[in-house]
């Protein structure tokens, strides 16, 4: 169950109904990978043809940002609400802690993997956290060593977009792991480096919004969110969203 939005796919599916389908995956010994789609993402993916195979070839593309679910309505389609790539690993880690699933966190700095394990692992008891790694190991072959000893089903990659869907691409098939998810800043959020926005922004989709008040220097990036709803207003225009 899936649209596009301007050429990339994107999961209809509630969060509810998606976790399902992850935990059929594990259970069943499938492999799968989750990417987060928002705004500044899908204007990237149309300038950058390998992006856009990237993203559109992942299991699982979460709408991340209220773009998203703008453009859909704009178009008549049937995404309902967000599923944030910070929600989606929140849910995967109550899965794991459920199922005593074990997790593997790669990415970031040392200390902020580190801190971010612990917290995860007070608020989670039951879940097996596996295994971690920092970001800044460049021998991609003790990287994968590391994780596949580790033995987990759910890798959490840390290294910024697109660079860990890259990486996930590009070692999925050698790592011994059922689900993949690039989870960008996800670990400074969890280790109390970066604080989510407050819960009033969560639920109205306007977290970029706190973002650039906190950090004016994203302005940059936060533009490609009204050039998105311009070329998806364009496009619905044109019979081609």
């Amino acid at each position: 169950m899936k649209e596009q939005i301007l050429g990339v796919n994107v999961n209809m599916q509630s969060e509810e109904e998606l976790m399902q389908l992850i935990d059929s995956d594990i259970r069943n010994g499938r492999k799968s990978r989750i990417v987060a789609i928002n705004p500044e993402k899908v204007m990237m993916a149309s300038k950058n043809s390998e992006l856009m195979e990237l993203l559109n070839e992942s299991t699982y593309q979460i709408p991340d940002g209220i773009g998203i679910s703008v453009a859909s309505r704009l178009r008549g389609g049937e995404i309902k609400g967000r599923v944030t790539g910070i929600g989606m690993m929140d849910a995967l880690l109550k899965l794991a802690n459920k199922n005593s699933y074990r997790i593997f966190m790669y990415g970031a700095k040392k200390d902020t993997v580190e801190l971010a394990a612990a917290s995860i692992q007070g608020k989670y008891p039951k879940l097996v956290i596996a295994g971690m790694l920092d970001g800044y190991e460049k021998d991609m072959d003790k990287v994968a060593r590391t994780i596949n000893a580790a033995k987990p089903h759910i890798l959490f990659v840390a290294l910024g977009s697109p660079k860990q869907e890259l990486f996930i691409r590009e070692n999925m098939e050698r790592l011994d792991v059922n689900i993949f998810q690039g989870v960008g800043g996800s670990f400074d959020v969890y280790s109390g480096t970066v604080k989510r926005a407050p819960v009033v922004f969560q639920k109205t989709g306007t977290e970029w919004l706190f973002r650039l008040v906190s950090q004016p220097s994203r302005i940059k990036r936060q533009i490609a969110l009204p050039q998105f709803l311009f070329k998806a207003l364009r496009a619905k225009d044109q019979g081609s969203l």
